[in-house]
């Protein structure tokens, strides 16, 4: 297991941006799809985007697709979404999570960080 810590949500008008960042601890970082979900009140945990160890496939949910963008930078173990013309549907607890040896095609979150909340106002 890796111990994630996401920052950065806040209150935003709809059309902002916003950047979620997620601190790993440990020196296993680099060997970790990372990714992120989300859960709107009443709604089931939903998958929001995956990157891979070396950053080579990013992948992102449809509904956030041009809208949303993963990156990591293993040198300081942290993981970013950058989210942009944000929606009032985007608002929701956001997570960060991990997969040890996972893949952006096979990912199975096994460490979750505690969320972020994210609300998006109209």
């Amino acid at each position: 297991q890796v111990q994630l810590v996401e920052s950065g949500g806040r209150l935003v008008q709809a059309g902002g941006s916003l950047r979620l960042s997620c601190a790993a601890s440990g020196r296993t970082f680099s060997i970790y799809a990372m990714g992120w979900f989300r859960q709107a009140p009443g709604k089931e945990r939903e998958f929001v985007s995956v990157i891979s160890w070396n950053s080579a496939t990013p992948h992102y949910a449809d509904s956030v697709k041009g809208r949303f963008t993963i990156s990591r930078d293993n040198a300081k173990n942290t993981v970013y979404l950058q989210m942009n013309s944000l929606e009032p549907e985007d608002t929701g607890v956001y997570y960060c999570a991990g997969h040890k040896y996972g893949t952006a095609y096979a990912f199975r979150p096994d460490s979750w960080g505690q969320g972020t909340q994210v609300t998006v106002s109209s």
